[in-house]
């Protein structure tokens, strides 16, 4: 466990439409398999927010953003696994007919969703990122 919070970027992908893009996590995950969640990843040292979104939208959804909007920033402290984060949150256009799982060792399926409609489980830490859209 690390003693220093880590700051990741969480990217919300939707398709300009109000679809929102939702992987499924899977028993290779980090954490919480099997629940919904978005995308995220940590910043490398030296890297734009934007060249890391791009980074990890392409890495797992292999998709070029086609545009990228800063929501927000939450402070994430989890118990269970100890975790310390700054998310600095995104919503990300994508093009649907280019996203597939990009890393299948972490999630296992992608879904469309509506807002008001999502699918269960859901990732502990999904409902406070989408409250920042």
């Amino acid at each position: 466990m690390t003693t220093e919070p880590r700051v990741s970027c969480v990217f919300i992908c939707h398709d300009g439409d109000g679809n929102l893009l939702l992987a499924r996590r899977s028993a290779g995950a980090r954490d919480e398999p099997g629940t919904w969640d978005t995308g995220a990843g940590a910043l490398e040292f030296g890297e734009t927010f934007d060249a890391a979104v791009t980074r990890e939208v392409t890495e797992e959804y292999s998709a070029t953003p086609l545009e990228i909007t800063m929501l927000g920033v939450r402070n994430v402290v989890r118990a269970e696994p100890p975790s310390h984060w700054v998310a600095v949150v995104f919503s990300v256009r994508v093009d649907p007919a280019a996203v597939k799982i990009g890393e299948p060792h972490k999630f296992d399926e992608l879904g469309w969703f509506r807002p008001g409609a999502l699918p269960a489980p859901l990732h502990s830490q999904l409902e406070p990122t989408l409250a920042l859209l």
